[in-house]
């Protein structure tokens, strides 16, 4: 199974179909005959909101949250698997990059920049979408 990561915007405001029309692109690339594990932010909102709906589409694919204990203070997306790491928003960070093999950005803030660069420094493959 191939655990693919996306990080972007979760309460900021972005244009949400263009984000669809990227995260749609982005499925349409992955191989229908692979298992795929989709890692987002657990959140019922912004991109991981937008990915976990557009994974549910697929059969192949199972989604998996990760967050701090913060999280539980919104409503989260039904993943199959919830990790919560940490107090604190961005506690989860090294959780996240340790669970993925690629990593999709989808626009963001500092700690999509942050989870970026770790990644990069992790040497997996990045890809990075502005909205």
């Amino acid at each position: 199974m191939k655990s693919i990561g996306f990080i972007g915007y979760s309460a900021m405001k972005f244009d949400e179909n263009e984000a669809k029309k990227i995260i749609k692109n982005i499925f349409a690339s992955f191989d229908d005959n692979e298992e795929y594990a989709i890692v987002s932010g657990a959140t019922n909102m912004g991109i991981p909101k937008l990915v976990y709906e557009e994974a549910n589409r697929h059969e192949n694919m199972s989604l998996i949250g990760v967050m701090c204990k913060d999280g539980y203070t919104c409503e989260l997306y039904p993943c199959d698997t919830i990790i919560a790491v940490g107090e604190n928003w961005g506690d989860e960070s090294e959780t996240f990059i340790d669970l993925i093999e690629e990593l999709y950005k989808i626009g963001g803030g500092p700690q999509s920049e942050k989870e970026l660069k770790m990644a990069l420094d992790a040497g997996l493959p990045t890809y990075e979408f502005k909205l």
